[in-house]
């Protein structure tokens, strides 16, 4: 699918062959593979107030080294994180019911609402980008999250239907693909990075997501199915680097690894101590680890060295190389900075920038 100029890819369009992409990517080295330069600090995504143009300004005046399109939900439906991914998909379609989205027949006012939001945070993030050589970060939400967020027209989630599954799958894949050409085409310096936002992965994989009575659960998604889901979706990001991120408990670092993830994005404090050596195998097999060290909402900040201290402490306790530290992590706040002030949410920026910084400058 090609976008003209202006148009927000996504639905309507022909199909398009997505290329394969079976294993992990193979560079040895994370820094070199998303391609930023010295100590790298970014956001999550969303961020406070409804202004777009001031926004991103903030956002890539804050972050040289990984700015990203900002998300503002704060706009309403069609710029939360569901509407705003519903309205990249390829000829299927959702609508805001009390209840949440839930896929219609055509698209209608909350599906234009969404395009109209993207369209006008790319024009932002165009502007402020010019001359931008070096990663831009873009979000959407993963496949298995989209599955336990949308309903079907029975009102239960699309989890529950293994063929709505494929072809949610299928559809968000060709629409990623189109919306990252879109990305390329407005600042073609740029080296566009993915995340995937899999918040319910977890839930998905141990059969925790609630049906629409709320009575019972969903079935658990076998292991190998959802590894293969996100394969397929991974894929049409094509050159592009993509990060899974998950602000939830118990990351399933592995199975993000075996699907090709680049990067992993999770709250450093939820860490436990199992998940630690999963840890350890990601970064000396060259795997990015975006580390939520800064709370999301408002509070004091400490120090920038004392916030990333128990990154320091974790690399010393499993014998990773100093050196590795700011080649292997990125700095980010905890989770999306929607629920914070626009005074915070700009000093947790500024914070995380800081911290990578002392990351680098003192490894050890």
């Amino acid at each position: 699918m090609n976008a003209s100029a202006g148009e927000i890819p996504g639905n309507g369009g022909p199909g398009k062959e997505i290329p394969g992409k079976d294993t992990p990517a193979k560079d040895p080295s994370a820094k070199a593979a998303f391609g930023w330069s010295g100590p790298a600090a970014t956001g999550v995504g969303s961020m406070p107030g409804t202004d777009a143009r001031e926004t991103a300004k903030i956002v890539t005046g804050s972050l040289e080294a990984l700015p990203y399109l900002p998300e503002l939900p704060a706009r309403g439906p069609g710029a939360d994180m569901i509407g705003r991914t519903a309205g990249l998909l390829v000829e299927m379609y959702a609508r805001v019911e009390p209840s949440g989205w839930r896929f219609g027949d055509r698209p209608g006012r909350d599906t234009r609402r969404a395009w109209s939001w993207l369209r006008e945070d790319l024009d932002a993030l165009e502007e402020f980008t010019q001359g931008h050589e070096g990663p831009l970060k873009v979000q959407a939400v993963g496949p298995w999250t989209l599955a336990a967020a949308l309903e079907l027209r029975n009102g239960e989630a699309a989890l529950s239907d293994p063929g709505a599954c494929r072809d949610l799958v299928g559809s968000l894949a060709e629409g990623l693909s189109a919306h990252l050409a879109e990305v390329r085409r407005r600042v073609p310096g740029a080296r566009v990075v993915l995340q995937l936002d899999e918040p319910s992965l977890t839930s998905v994989l141990r059969g925790r997501v609630k049906s629409a009575s709320g009575y019972r659960t969903h079935q658990a998604v076998d292991r190998a199915v959802a590894e293969g889901a996100l394969r397929d979706v991974l894929a049409a990001a094509g050159d592009s680097p993509v990060l899974v991120h998950s602000c939830a408990p118990d990351v399933p670092f592995a199975l993000l690894r075996r699907a090709g993830a680049a990067g992993v994005s999770f709250d450093f404090d939820l860490l436990t101590e199992r998940e630690e050596m999963r840890i350890g195998e990601a970064a000396e097999g060259g795997t990015a680890l975006f580390a939520g060290v800064v709370p999301g909402t408002d509070t004091g900040l400490s120090d920038p060295a004392g916030s990333v201290m128990g990154v320091r402490t974790l690399w010393r306790r499993l014998g990773l190389p100093p050196g590795t530290l700011s080649e292997s992590v990125v700095v980010t706040p905890s989770c999306g900075l929607a629920g914070a002030s626009p005074g915070y949410a700009r000093a947790a920026l500024a914070h995380c920038v800081r911290a990578a910084r002392s990351l680098a400058d003192n490894p050890e």
